[in-house]
């Protein structure tokens, strides 16, 4: 269903990202791995996927001209977009009750990277995904959207409005582009794992009782690019009922 399909995935190479690009790889798609990182690091991480005709490139979703530089390599390379991932984002543990530890320079930050940056990127990848006669974006969320407990206040604020965006990007962008957000819960990745009762604490917090793991966000990324042609507009949660 994803044979030959191209895909971006913002933050591609971190925990998350390197999950959604490997199921992605193994259904059979081209993926290109963007990132802040090393160019080398990217290239490095897309030559390791299963398949070929992938690529990384270096470029932040705060860069706009740099965006749109990369959309015209995707439009040499491949000629379209299928799928266009915004799954870069970025955060720091502020207690919620903290105002004076949220400082102005954290929450422009996270507001830069976690809304304008998806915005950014749909903006500069819009005729791409239009040129493939249907293209998809989905927008990595968090539960923390809609339960608005999280790492801080300004995460919080920026994955609700992520969410409200998808909302307003499907109407904008229909019928010929789709818009979903995944909404995952906690997730296991490298950046935790060196606390294995975190894991297990937050795995007890949902009902079905098993931590969740980058792939189960990247199975809901190629569900919603494949198979739920319906769907545009909507939050999915990936959460294990929490």
């Amino acid at each position: 269903m994803f044979e030959d399909k191209v895909a971006l995935v913002t933050g591609g190479a971190g925990g998350i990202g390197s999950g959604i690009c490997r199921v992605l790889a193994e259904a059979g798609g081209k993926i290109i791995i963007t990132g802040r990182r090393d160019k080398d690091l990217l290239e490095g991480a897309a030559g390791a996927l299963p398949g070929d005709g992938h690529m990384g490139a270096s470029v932040s979703v705060k860069d706009s001209a740099g965006l749109g530089a990369l959309a015209d390599l995707v439009q040499d390379r491949y000629g379209r977009l299928d799928l266009l991932v915004n799954n870069a984002g970025i955060t720091r543990r502020v207690d919620h009750d903290d105002l004076g530890g949220l400082d102005d320079a954290l929450i422009d930050e996270i507001f830069r990277i976690n809304l304008r940056g998806p915005f950014a990127c749909v903006r500069a990848f819009q005729p791409l995904l239009e040129a493939g006669g249907g293209g998809v974006v989905v927008n990595i969320t968090s539960d923390a959207g809609t339960t608005y407990e999280g790492s801080n206040v300004a995460y919080v604020a920026s994955k609700a409005g992520l969410n409200a965006m998808t909302a307003a990007l499907a109407r904008a962008l229909a019928p010929k582009i789709r818009v979903v957000a995944v909404a995952p819960g906690f997730v296991d990745t490298g950046f935790v794992t060196r606390d294995p009762s975190y894991i297990e604490q937050a795995a007890s917090e949902a009902i079905l009782k098993k931590p969740l793991m980058p792939e189960d966000i990247g199975n809901a990324v190629l569900a919603a690019a494949t198979v739920l042609h319906q769907s545009t507009g909507c939050i999915i949660p990936v959460d294990g009922g929490r």
